[in-house]
């Protein structure tokens, strides 16, 4: 029988250089010779890509809370079926680059929604396809949030809506972070991303590197 392959994730507030440490960590577990299936979300499949730019448009207005949150898990539902799912029965490693700690810490905090009506979705769409280890880039919001801006700047794009959200948003999602971080401290693990990008990877790779080893 074949093993399951391993689920890591890269989360933290926009602004922290997740995406770019996403793309560096997989580079580096591919350089060891493992089979890896990079991924983000919302993304990932044609459905899912269609919903990002939903949600991350500017000009899509005020969406409903709950018609954010229920978007989210739809393609989430499509990710995990046609990707994620597949991925870990042929034994790869899956690295995405957000999963469901996002919805928990973008709506439930930054939203205001709640955990439990994030955790009814998350029961329903994921079950028990949850996350072998979870990286979170930590930075204040403040910080990541000037970062994020000059990013757009420099693509000549506009801000997207989390972004466009305002500092006390952007203040409950880093904390729903970090609650999950200290309810689930052997799955998730908090990386400072104040730093140069080099220091921020070679700290990643240090704890991948120490959970492949007590996995093997």
């Amino acid at each position: 029988m074949k093993r399951r392959g391993i689920f890591i994730t890269i989360e933290g507030i926009d602004g922290t250089g997740k995406s770019t440490q996403f793309r560096l960590l997989a580079r580096h577990l591919r350089g060891r010779g493992i089979r890896v299936c990079a991924t983000r979300e919302p993304g990932g499949t044609k459905v899912g890509e269609k919903v990002r730019r939903i949600l991350l448009a500017s000009k899509t207005g005020k969406l409903a809370a709950h018609a954010e949150l229920a978007l989210i898990y739809a393609a989430r539902a499509q990710h995990l079926e046609q990707v994620v799912r597949p991925a870990l029965a042929r034994g790869e490693m899956v690295v995405s680059d957000r999963y469901n700690d996002a919805s928990f810490a973008y709506q439930g905090y930054g939203r205001q929604l709640g955990v439990e009506t994030v955790r009814a979705f998350d029961r329903l769409v994921c079950g028990t396809t949850q996350p072998d280890l979870t990286i979170v880039l930590d930075l204040e919001p403040r910080r990541a949030l000037a970062r994020a801006h000059g990013r757009e700047t420099l693509r000549n794009s506009r801000q997207g809506r989390f972004e466009g959200q305002g500092l006390a948003f952007h203040r409950r999602v880093r904390r729903g972070y970090l609650e999950i971080a200290k309810r689930e401290p052997h799955r998730v693990k908090v990386v400072r991303a104040d730093r140069p990008v080099a220091e921020v990877q070679a700290a990643i790779r240090n704890l991948v590197d120490e959970f492949l080893a007590q996995h093997q």
